[in-house]
């Protein structure tokens, strides 16, 4: 990958936008099959950042709104009527928006949304649904917009070939980021330091946002899960833990790795790091059309049992110690999660299935993978002081855990290593196979 932005893909273009556009909205409309309903998207509105004059946060247009206009502005709203089909409503580009950001634009991309209140009094005695972000004085059919949703998101989950050049535009950027920060992973550089500089490249490679904040934990900093961060500096010793994203018109890439900070990893570090690259390996080779999210983390639960049984931290049988729930005092969330228009993308539950408000960890989908799906596969081991020192983990698991071990180890910090997958017919691709994995 250049320095400079990348060109566009052939079908990265207008046409090429406008044709997978209107094959979204027709794939939406066969899967609500609706008769008499209205529905509306909101973009969403500008937010000003609290008690700082006029700045305003970044503005990130809601992803079903996204999803089926592929524009980033504020206020716009997106309206289906099944007897005329789409409208578009959209805020004309105002003077000072020219004068202060420099925007470009005006209502030809589609009608004023002043008229958007004409529009919905005239079908005020029809059911309606309200969905991306709440458009301002409608009400809203809640039983209708949940399943609308539900639907949406069956058709949002099987990633078009846009949406997958875009993601592979976001994933190229990211891994020139990891390559680029290299050489920073010794002691005495520090978190933030790191997070400088793989951001920095992120953007020199063509990403045009991050995907979330980026996650940078040395020592025992790399057992939080969503670490900010610090002016902290690597020791002698310690592990890495990286996980991190750019974005490209709004499509993420989300990769962990961890790293040993003195160039080699310890003993006991290199053995666990194994762990979790088989546990990895044995997710991914369950992540095939029809195969049930759960089995994939099932699978890689299983297998980080087993490690942690022969490595000493866990007692038992492994298949007793899962049911159990014991791995999870080490393996404390699930194997991953939907990535697309950014993370946690279009994630569900299948209809019919209750996940008990007790389960832990909770897992952010409980789906069968269907082709076109993209999922992230990040299995972890952490040594966590919150778990190892709660009173419920101790009790419940006091036969399964070797408490005393696992106090001996509370500075080891965690270890996760993430790809981001793609579900086809023929198996699965890692999308994030260019970055590499140490053992």
């Amino acid at each position: 990958m250049s320095a400079s932005t990348p060109a566009a893909t052939s079908l990265d273009t207008p046409d090429g936008i406008a044709a997978q556009l209107e094959r979204r909205r027709r794939a939406v409309v066969e899967a609500w099959n609706l008769g008499d309903e209205v529905v509306v998207f909101g973009a969403g509105d500008r937010v000003p950042v609290p008690g700082r004059a006029d700045r305003m946060y970044p503005f990130r247009a809601h992803s079903e709104y996204l999803y089926l206009t592929d524009r980033e502005r504020p206020g716009g709203v997106l309206a289906f009527d099944p007897h005329e089909g789409w409208a578009d409503f959209v805020t004309p580009v105002t003077r000072d928006e020219r004068l202060w950001e420099g925007a470009h634009g005006d209502a030809q991309d589609g009608r004023p949304a002043s008229e958007l209140e004409g529009w919905l009094v005239e079908r005020r005695d029809r059911p309606l649904a309200s969905l991306g972000a709440r458009v301002a004085r409608v009400a809203a059919d809640e039983t209708l917009e949940t399943e609308l949703r539900y639907a949406l998101n069956h058709v949002r989950r099987q990633k078009d070939e846009l949406e997958l050049a875009r993601m592979r535009m976001a994933e190229r950027a990211t891994s020139a980021g990891l390559a680029a920060i290299q050489p920073l992973l010794v002691p005495g550089n520090s978190e933030r330091q790191v997070q400088i500089e793989l951001e920095a490249e992120f953007f020199r490679s063509g990403a045009d946002f991050l995907a979330f904040d980026t996650i940078v934990g040395g020592g025992p900093n790399a057992a939080v899960l969503h670490f900010t961060p610090s002016p902290r500096p690597f020791g002698d010793g310690e592990l890495i833990l990286i996980d991190a994203g750019g974005e490209y018109r709004g499509y993420a890439s989300d990769i962990t790795r961890t790293y040993p900070a003195s160039g080699e990893f310890t003993p006991e570090q290199a053995e666990l790091y194994g762990l979790v690259r088989s546990a990895g390996l044995a997710a991914l080779a369950r992540c095939t059309a029809g195969t049930e999210w759960r089995d994939v983390h099932l699978t890689a639960a299983l297998v980080i049992a087993e490690g942690l049984v022969e490595f000493g931290l866990l007692r038992g049988r492994p298949e007793l110690l899962v049911e159990q729930g014991a791995q999870s005092v080490f393996f404390p969330h699930g194997i991953g999660h939907m990535v697309g228009l950014g993370v946690r993308d279009a994630g569900d539950v299948l209809k019919g299935r209750l996940q008990r408000d007790d389960e832990f960890p909770r897992l952010r989908m409980d789906l069968p993978l269907l082709p076109g799906h993209v999922v992230t596969v990040e299995p972890g081991i952490y040594l966590v002081p919150a778990l190892l020192h709660d009173p419920e983990f101790r009790e419940r698991h006091r036969d399964a855990v070797d408490w005393e071990r696992a106090e001996r180890l509370l500075d080891f910090g965690g270890i996760r290593i993430e790809d981001n997958v793609l579900i086809t017919d023929e198996g699965p691709e890692v999308l994030t196979a260019d970055v590499p994995v140490l053992i």
